[in-house]
């Protein structure tokens, strides 16, 4: 049986020389996909089992941070014998342009995929410019 579908596996997010994290827990890297648009850029996410009270958005300077985080759901009374889907929190940084304009973006989450939309600046939206004839 041929198997078509595109595997998907989580890969944990990498930490810059010298930097620690506080929680002892696994950080993946969302994958994330961009898609520009002509008034924004569409960044979508996807961090399944985060909603919108687990996840954490800033921008500071020209940085954007997403940080998502996760607990497990194991019922107090159980213990986990065999795990396949690593559990663990999420963070992913990127570095925005001149062309966003920061006032004005907006996120949303539902079932695990985080959408971000990004309006662009007036002076970067292509606009078209009339041309005159002469008489």
């Amino acid at each position: 049986m041929s198997d078509n579908r595109k595997d998907i596996e989580k890969k944990e997010a990498r930490l810059e020389h010298g930097v620690e994290r506080t929680r002892d827990r696994r950080v993946y890297s969302p994958a994330v996909d961009i898609v520009e648009r002509n008034d924004d850029i569409l960044l979508t996410a996807d961090v399944p089992g985060v909603d919108e009270k687990s996840i954490d958005i800033t921008l500071e300077k020209n940085l954007l941070t997403l940080y998502g985080t996760i607990e497990a759901d194991i019922p107090d009374a159980l213990k986990l014998g065999h795990a396949e889907y690593g559990i663990g929190d999420y963070h992913r940084t990127f570095t925005l342009s001149d062309e966003v304009d920061r006032d004005r973006i907006s996120a949303s989450v539902k079932n695990g995929v985080l959408k971000l939309v990004l309006p662009k600046s007036e002076r970067m939206k292509t606009r078209r410019i009339d041309v005159a004839g002469e008489a």
